[in-house]
């Protein structure tokens, strides 16, 4: 199943049941006093946040959504049941707005939000007795449900991105730390779409490749990059193929900017890629001109597990900090 992260969902919520005219009926009255009962509310339309950011995937084949109608009053002022709720999981981190509402609820972790309200139900003839009508034949309809559109973008919330531009080694990077299953190959956007991992608790994002433009849509640059904004940390990988490392990683942090000036503020580790294409006097040459951008600078070939190991104790070591 491919990964979706936009989808639009029909809704309807459940219209209230209707009032009804009853009667008291005993053997010696045969129209005692009013005793109808109210109807049933309808259904809500809920959306509640789940921890399954492939969920909207499932969604692809049934995108209407109706919650219960409220049942009829009844006699004996009995009230009409109410409307089954139609609760909607979605990934957190799901953007969800209403289309005719023009609201819009976003889902930061497992909480539920009511999108649409069911009718309310009609009253029943007891409503109308009075000193002057004690024999009211009136009664109201339940009112309608509401129906809206659900338009929802999920961004992924991750503690950790990997960016970096097509072909700089996350995806091997993310399954070396993670034994994640992403989809690995020696051309650009080998990955069409986010994958996830887990490290020690820390779930960490491979968002898709970056190029110079991303920013202003070119390529597939904002369905990547709205994934990275609510990432809590990021990772730039850095390849050593690329002719210019400190280019490299000016240009990646450039379109992040451009795309959201906050991403700018973010932390962040620098990680060169791919060191065993290059002698060790290569690597540290480049590690040391790196390293006037920060701090932090690792490097890491997948195929030597050693770096892997230092890379992976350093990276837990570095997010810890940030709690």
């Amino acid at each position: 199943m491919n990964f979706v992260d936009e989808i639009d969902l029909k809704v309807i919520s459940g219209d209230g049941g209707d009032g009804v005219v009853r009667w008291n009926q005993t053997r010696r009255n045969q129209k005692g006093g009013p005793n109808g009962g109210d109807g049933g509310r309808g259904g809500d339309v809920i959306i509640k946040g789940v921890r399954d950011s492939s969920l909207l995937g499932k969604y692809r084949g049934n995108t209407l959504f109706s919650a219960g109608h409220g049942g009829h009053g009844g006699q004996n002022s009995l009230h009409g049941v109410n409307g089954e709720d139609k609760i909607i999981l979605l990934p957190i981190g799901s953007v969800v707005h209403l289309k005719e509402k023009d609201t819009t609820f976003e889902l930061l972790d497992e909480e539920e939000i009511v999108v649409l309200k069911g009718g309310r139900g009609g009253l029943g003839n007891e409503h109308f007795k009075s000193s002057r009508n004690v024999t009211p034949t009136e009664s109201t309809e339940g009112k309608g449900g509401e129906s809206d559109v659900l338009e929802i973008e999920l961004k992924l919330i991750a503690d950790l991105g990997l960016v970096g531009f097509p072909n700089a080694g996350k995806s091997s990077l993310l399954n070396s730390l993670t034994n994640s299953r992403a989809k690995v190959g020696n051309y650009a956007f080998t990955t069409l779409d986010p994958n996830l991992g887990d490290l020690f608790g820390y779930i960490i994002a491979d968002i898709p490749g970056i190029i110079e433009g991303a920013s202003e849509g070119r390529g597939l640059g904002h369905k990547f990059l709205r994934h990275i904004n609510r990432t809590k940390a990021l990772v730039y990988c850095i390849s050593v193929e690329r002719d210019d490392q400190i280019a490299a990683f000016r240009a990646l942090l450039d379109e992040l900017v451009k795309f959201d000036p906050l991403m700018e503020k973010l932390p962040f580790v620098i990680l060169l890629t791919k060191t065993d294409l290059v002698s060790e006097e290569e690597r540290n040459d480049m590690i040391n001109e790196l390293k006037t951008l920060s701090g932090n600078v690792y490097s890491m070939s997948i195929h030597d597990e050693a770096s892997v190991k230092t890379f992976s104790d350093n990276i837990v070591s570095f997010l810890r900090k940030l709690e």
